[in-house]
């Protein structure tokens, strides 16, 4: 049996066999490589595998609708090995030293533009095969392909993961997650815990294939990973499950009950989601709304931006299962360590501060309105609000606004019907919150991000596992900050509420209550522990 360590992100016992993820972050997130050589092998590799997919896709989709669909497959694999592209790739790896990741999503940028631009519709139709094909290589280079071959209670193992890889993931098969780098506050560990899944970062695991398949067991609450564990330590961690879900269960009579403290305080807990799949978590746990839908999920997955009717079919969905309770949906908030590669974002030194959030939306203003008209299509069928991100000027909350009354109108001409939605904004810099008196005159309702509002006034990146101990949400700074927010909001005739990971930090429920807000919106599994804490209070 061997012992290996880590800073525990969401507490709990699994066992499971190990899946190691290699490349998974490094290499989606590194712009220059080190070792040409070695970017170029990378690059055939992964060629050599999505070769194989098309391949089997190819056979697939002629036996299963004929050679005529298939030929457009087959298409694909001829891009693959298209010269001009793979030359492009080569020059850009070894001539301006670029990793096979960076290379890849360049070259395929390049060549999808200039398909585009011929204009002609066959054309267009090369361009967005480009797009699939990099795709395709760019999932191998990151270790997205390596994520959808899992055991059934699989323990995944890995330097850090996108969000974007966690999503794809059969969330049925994973039992916990075991990060070497990773912070506690990055999205991948908000996601474990919005899954509801142990969860270690700052590990000291390596990341080797030699450990892949052996049986592990994750014991998150003491920060401990045992690969090839003895009989002792599988007979304490049965026992210690056993606790745990004797504990869930005890917690289920919560599920039902107000969130009223005794002295008559009435909070709305609310949940945070990633997805409509979500919604049974959230239903089972008892929230009493959905404080934070993020709609980027719906984006990362994709090879392509999300139609309108899709988008609009996620939302309804979400709506008609919560039949009738409060669904606030966060407009588009990609960039940073969020991104979709037809996006095409460029690479930034500092991309928390670059353009992420609403400056994505504002700079892509038909992905805005796209998304808007979904809102207001869905609103038809539900109570949904609508609140977007990283808001830091009176004036962007004025051009949000603008293309909301735009849409309206749109919509109203067309003859469709949508219901009201009340409009609001995420505070998640320092600048949002000192001027959120302002801010209050323009919107319905606030909602604090503290995670980034965090990362932002005590300039730590919370991505960032070097520096992890001067992330402190505990600062008096936050307090401060979120006592000011809160005043400002009450001042203003609107309500407040927090959706960052601090909503469910409960040394500083008493203290969000006492300050005023209104709202907490946590991951489904925290709810009732909460509910217990809130009723019990004063």
């Amino acid at each position: 049996m061997t012992r290996y360590h880590g800073k525990c992100v969401f507490s709990g016992v699994a066992k499971g066999q190990i899946k190691v993820i290699e490349n998974a972050m490094a290499s989606a997130m590194q712009v220059r490589a080190e070792n040409a050589k070695a970017e170029w092998q990378l690059l055939i590799n992964a060629k050599a595998e999505a070769d194989k997919q098309l391949r089997e896709l190819f056979a697939k989709t002629k036996q299963e609708v004929g050679e005529e669909l298939a030929n457009i497959i087959d298409v694909q694999r001829l891009m693959l090995i298209d010269g001009d592209l793979n030359d492009c790739i080569e020059a850009l790896i070894k001539d301006e030293s670029l990793t096979a990741t960076e290379a890849v999503r360049r070259a395929g940028k390049e060549f999808s533009e200039i398909f585009t631009a011929l204009g002609d519709p066959y054309m267009k139709a090369r361009s967005a095969d480009v797009i699939d094909v990099t795709n395709r290589l760019l999932a191998q280079l990151s270790g997205i392909g390596d994520l959808h071959e899992l055991f059934s209670n699989t323990i995944i193992v890995a330097e850090d993961l996108m969000p974007s890889q966690t999503l794809t993931l059969d969330r049925a098969k994973i039992s916990a997650f075991v990060l070497r780098k990773g912070s506690s506050n990055s999205h991948t560990a908000i996601l474990a815990r919005s899954l509801g899944i142990p969860c270690l970062a700052h590990s000291d695991i390596p990341i080797d294939k030699a450990l892949e398949g052996k049986a592990a067991i994750v014991d998150s609450e003491e920060g401990i990973l045992y690969v090839e564990p003895d009989e002792i330590s599988s007979f304490e961690a049965d026992k210690k499950i056993e606790r745990i879900n004797l504990e869930k269960k005890s917690l289920e009579e919560m599920c039902d009950k107000e969130t009223i403290t005794k002295s008559g305080k009435k909070i709305a807990l609310y949940a945070n989601i990633g997805e409509a799949d979500d919604i049974p978590a959230v239903l089972r746990n008892g929230a009493e709304g959905i404080g934070l839908f993020r709609s980027e999920f719906l984006y990362l997955c994709k090879n392509n931006y999300p139609t309108e009717n899709e988008l609009f079919r996620a939302y309804r969905k979400a709506l008609e299962a919560m039949d009738g309770k409060h669904v606030i949906a966060r407009t588009l908030d990609i960039g940073a360590d969020k991104t979709a590669n037809y996006f095409n974002l460029e690479s930034e030194e500092n991309p928390a501060l670059g353009l992420r959030g609403i400056r994505v939306c504002i700079e892509n203003e038909q992905v805005f309105r796209t998304q808007l008209r979904a809102i207001y299509r869905a609103s038809a069928y539900g109570n949904i609000a609508i609140m977007f991100p990283m808001i830091s000027s009176v004036w962007e909350v004025e051009y949000c606004k603008e293309q909301v009354a735009k849409v309206q109108a749109e919509l109203k001409n067309e003859g469709i019907e949508a219901g009201e939605v009340k409009l609001g904004i995420m505070i998640e810099t320092p600048a949002a919150a000192m001027i959120s008196d302002s801010l209050a005159k323009e919107v319905d309702f606030f909602s604090v991000g503290t995670n980034d509002l965090t990362q932002y006034t005590l300039a730590v990146d919370r991505q960032s596992s070097k520096i992890d101990r001067f992330y402190d949400p505990h600062h008096p700074a936050i307090l401060k900050m979120l006592a000011i927010i809160a005043e400002n909001a009450s001042r203003n005739g609107i309500w407040a509420g927090i959706c960052g990971e601090l909503a469910a930090d409960p040394k500083l429920t008493k203290t969000f209550i006492d300050m005023g807000y209104k709202e907490l919106s946590v991951s489904p599994s925290y709810i009732p522990g909460l509910r217990k804490l809130i009723r019990e209070m004063a």
